[in-house]
């Protein structure tokens, strides 16, 4: 078996919390178990620069995110985890990247079109107000902190696949005028990867306010688990669990007997009450450990710091090493 080299990062703004969880933070610690995976995990704390202007946030997420990933068992002895702005030849890697990016590239990025949408849908005169050269560029960033480290795996949701052709396209670009230098990544899709609903149904996301933190109190966990929308069936009605967000996120946790049992008892018309507190016991009983462990963390910041710290020396040893490399070819190396 060819070795794989698998990259993920999570942008450090708010909470952790289950999509977060479901959507990357499970499938990259499943890939970091193979033996013959390189893993590359990260803080993508620049990135979280674009859309947060409150520092004492950014720290906070920092060390939740960090936290988060050590707590629900990321072995940081078999693979590398790190800040992003702990490796400074990836803004250096960004800006030779940027020189080699055409400005029509970046014109089509989904993320730069949406806030333009947005603008002239609210009938703004201008429609890049409000768009800073961070989210214009964001996608120079992505790619820098995928070939830095040459992944060859990066898996993504659909909503990501199109920074992913990006970067493909970037860095043939760059290896076009000065040697095959660059990996080209492949883009991995899990048609079959949990992407959760939040509490309006909706993807869960940080932007639409509608997530349930990963390590609230088991109070916590169940006072957000209840405020989850769904309709007006009551008890005794039969219920479809295609499409209800109760049985959504049941399904990312539970087994497939587990979800064969509340099948049938959607089919049998359980209440929403009781459905949603089917879905509480099984979170709080899989996140009460890692829960222990999260906390013991949060309470212990240096040492979340001193697992960052020796992540990015070992990332470092990699990045110092491409970065020599690419100054030679484009004509940086000393005289």
């Amino acid at each position: 078996m060819t070795k794989q080299t698998y990259l993920t990062g999570i942008t450090t703004t708010g909470t952790p919390h289950l999509g977060n969880y479901v959507g990357a933070i499970r499938p990259a610690i499943a890939s970091s178990k193979v033996a013959e995976n390189d893993g590359y995990f990260f803080l993508a704390d620049y990135h979280a620069l674009i859309n947060s202007h409150d520092p004492a946030s950014v720290r906070q997420s920092r060390l939740e995110i960090a936290a988060t990933w050590i707590a629900m068992g990321l072995d940081t002895d078999k693979s590398t985890f790190y800040r992003q702005s702990d490796i400074p030849e990836i803004p250096e890697l960004t800006w030779m990247l940027t020189c080699m990016t055409a400005k029509g590239l970046m014109n089509r990025a989904h993320a730069y079109k949406g806030v333009m949408q947005e603008n002239i849908d609210a009938g703004s005169s201008d429609p890049d107000k409000g768009i800073s050269m961070g989210l214009f560029n964001y996608p120079i960033l992505m790619s820098a902190d995928i070939l830095m480290f040459k992944a060859t795996k990066v898996p993504v949701g659909k909503d990501q696949v199109q920074h992913l052709e990006m970067c493909r396209d970037i860095a043939q670009r760059f290896n076009h005028h000065y040697g095959d230098l660059l990996v080209i990544p492949e883009v991995v899709v899990d048609e079959n990867m949990s992407l959760i609903t939040g509490l309006d149904g909706r993807k869960m996301s940080k932007s639409y306010n509608n997530t349930i933190p990963l390590f609230g109190t088991s109070k916590q966990l169940r006072k957000m688990i209840m405020k989850i929308k769904t309709n007006s069936l009551e008890p005794g009605e039969p219920k479809d669990p295609e499409g209800n967000t109760v049985f959504d996120i049941y399904s990312a946790f539970a087994s497939e007997e587990q979800k064969a049992i509340l099948r049938e008892d959607y089919a049998a018309g359980i209440g929403w009450g009781d459905a949603k507190q089917k879905l509480f016991e099984l979170l709080d009983e899989q996140l009460s450990e890692p829960r222990e462990k999260y906390n013991a963390l949060m309470a212990k910041p240096d040492e979340v710091e001193s697992v960052l710290q020796a992540g990015a020396a070992k990332a470092r040893v990699h990045s110092k090493k491409l970065i020599r490399e690419l100054r030679e070819a484009v004509g940086l190396s000393n005289l």
